[in-house]
C-alpha cells in the first residue's frame, strides 16, 4: 500500500495557508527546469464535479491506451492519492481491482520532495520570492514526477479558482474545463458569480479548446446563469478560445438505474453505463465526453472510460448484501441529492426502505440542516450509530446522537461510539444481521477514516 504520511517538506508549509498567485511557483518551477512544459495536459477548474469529471478523463484516457497522471485533492485515506499514473489499459484493470493502485510510492515522494525543498531553499535563500503554499509545493512534486515517469497526458484539478492557482502554471494544454459552477470561496475569488466564473475561466489558453458545463444545466438561481454564460463566452473570446457548452436535458431524462447498482444513459445516440450514481453525474460525465472528443480520443475509448471510472465515497456502493453506501456529503443540499440519489440507486428497490446511517459531521456543519433535508426528502431513518471523527473539529457523537433523536425521534436503536473504526464495524454488524441498508455519511473525513475498515469488513474491491 502506498505512503499515506504526509510528506516532511509540506509540514512547515500548513501555516502559510491560501496565498493566490503564480510568482512563487513561476520562480520555483524554474529552478526544477520546468518539468511541466514536457507532458501534455487536461485542465480542470469548477465548483462542483471537478474530483469526478477528473475521474471520468483519466480513465477514458487509460481506456485509449495512454499513461496517465492524475492529480486531484484533497486526499480521503492516504496522501498519495492526490498523485497517480494509471498507465493505460492494463493500469485501468489494476486500478478497479485494488484503488490504492498506481499512486506515487514513498520512496518516490521523497525523492521528489527531496529536489523541492532544495529548490524552495534556493529560491528563499536568494530572495527570488516568499513561502510558497503546501498546495504550491505539493504542485511542483506532483509535476517533478510526471515529467520524470514520461507520462503521455496529466489530468489536472485546480486547487482553488483558476487564474492564480499553482496548476495554472502549464501552457497549451489540451483541452480546459471549467465544470459547475456556485459561489465558493468568495473571499478569494470574488462576491458575484460573474467574478467566480471569470477566476475560473483564468485557466483557459490561447488557442486550446475549452468544454464548459451548460450553464443553463447548473444548479443555480435562474438569473445567474445567463451571467455565467456571457462571462465564460467574453473570457474565451479574449483568448481566442474555441469554447463549447457541455449538456443533454434528454441524457438527463434517459436515465435509468440497474439492479447491480450502474447507471445508465443515452447521449448523441450511444448507450453509456457508469457506477457514479446519480442524475448530476451524467452532466460531469458529458462534459468529461466533450473533452476527451477534443483530445481525438476514440467513440470506443471514451464509452468504455465511462464504464469504469471510478471516484470513491460519492455514493459509493460498497456491498449489495447488505447493501453499503458510502458518501461524504456534508451539507444541506448534498443530503438532498444524495437521498434523490438513493430513491433511485439499483432500480428504485432502496425508495422508501427503513435505513441505519453512520454519521460523524464537522462541528461547524448545519447538522440539523442536514438531517431534515434527509426527512424531507423521504429518507428513512430508523437506526443510527453516531461516531466522532478524529478531527479536532469534529462534533462529538453524544451531541450528533441527540440531533439525531430529536429529528427523528429515534431512541431504542440509536448508538454512540467515541471512535470511528468502532462505530463502523457496529454498525456492518447490525446491517449484516437485519439486512438493513447502511448509509455512510456526513463528512469526507469521516468517510476517508473508515472506508478501508468497511472494504475489509465487506470483502469489497469496488462493486
Amino acid at each position: 500500500m502506498p505512503e499515506s504520511k504526509v510528506p516532511d517538506l509540506l509540514e512547515g508549509a500548513l501555516k502559510f495557508g491560501i496565498k493566490p498567485g503564480l510568482e512563487r511557483i513561476t520562480a520555483l518551477m524554474d529552478l526544477l527546469g520546468n518539468p511541466q512544459d514536457s507532458f501534455k495536459s487536461v485542465h480542470i477548474a469548477g465548483t462542483n464535479g471537478k474530483g469526478s469529471v477528473a475521474a471520468f478523463i483519466s480513465s477514458i484516457m487509460a481506456a485509449d491506451d495512454k499513461k496517465v497522471g492524475v492529480f486531484t485533492s484533497p486526499y480521503l485515506e492516504r496522501f498519495s492519492e492526490r498523485i497517480r499514473i494509471i498507465d493505460g489499459k492494463a493500469g485501468l484493470d489494476k486500478y478497479i481491482a485494488d484503488d490504492s493502485y498506481g499512486e506515487i510510492s514513498s520512496s518516490d515522494l521523497e525523492k521528489y520532495s527531496e529536489q523541492v525543498k532544495e529548490a524552495r531553499e534556493k529560491m528563499i535563500n536568494g530572495g527570488l520570492c516568499d513561502e510558497p503554499t503546501e498546495f504550491e509545493l505539493i504542485t511542483a512534486v506532483c509535476f517533478l514526477y510526471f515529467a520524470e515517469k514520461k507520462i503521455d497526458v496529466a489530468v489536472l484539478e485546480v486547487g482553488l479558482g483558476g487564474r492564480l492557482d499553482s496548476t495554472n502554471i502549464i501552457k497549451d494544454p489540451m483541452v480546459t474545463v471549467i465544470t459547475a459552477l456556485g459561489l465558493d470561496h468568495t473571499g478569494v475569488l470574488g462576491n458575484t458569480i460573474s467574478e467566480i466564473t471569470g477566476e475560473k475561466a483564468g485557466i483557459f489558453k490561447k488557442g486550446s479548446p475549452a468544454v464548459c458545463f451548460d450553464p443553463d444545466l447548473m444548479i443555480l438561481p435562474e438569473e445567474m446563469k445567463p451571467d455565467v454564460r456571457a462571462t465564460l463566452i467574453s473570457k474565451a473570446k479574449e483568448k481566442y478560445v474555441p469554447l463549447s457548452f457541455a449538456g443533454s436535458r434528454k441524457a438527463f431524462d434517459s436515465a435509468r438505474f440497474t439492479e447491480d447498482g450502474h447507471m445508465e444513459f443515452i447521449y448523441e445516440g450511444t448507450l453509456y453505463s457508469t457506477v457514479l450514481n446519480g442524475r448530476h453525474q451524467i452532466g460531469n460525465a458529458i462534459t468529461a465526453i466533450e473533452a476527451a472528443k477534443r483530445c481525438g480520443v476514440s467513440p470506443e475509448a471514451i464509452k468504455e472510460g465511462i464504464a469504469l471510472a471510478r471516484w470513491k465515497c460519492r455514493a459509493e456502493i460498497l456491498s449489495l448484501k447488505p447493501v453499503i453506501i458510502i458518501d461524504g456529503g456534508h451539507n444541506p443540499q448534498g443530503a438532498l441529492s444524495l437521498a434523490s440519489v438513493m430513491n433511485e440507486m439499483l432500480n428504485g428497490s432502496l425508495k422508501g426502505k427503513p435505513v441505519r446511517i453512520l454519521m460523524g459531521v464537522m462541528a461547524d456543519k448545519d447538522v440539523t440542516g442536514i438531517l431534515e433535508a434527509y426527512k424531507t426528502s423521504g429518507l428513512n431513518i430508523v437506526s443510527a450509530v453516531t461516531v466522532t471523527p478524529d478531527n479536532p473539529r469534529s462534533e462529538p457523537a453524544d451531541v450528533l446522537a441527540q440531533k439525531i433523536k430529536y429529528v427523528y425521534n429515534i431512541s431504542e436503536d440509536l448508538a454512540v461510539c467515541q471512535n470511528a473504526c468502532d462505530g463502523a464495524r457496529l454498525a456492518y454488524e447490525r446491517s449484516e444481521e437485519d439486512g438493513m441498508t447502511l448509509l455512510v455519511t456526513g463528512s469526507l473525513y469521516l468517510t476517508g477514516q473508515i472506508r478501508a475498515t468497511l472494504k475489509g469488513l465487506t470483502g469489497c474491491t469496488t462493486i
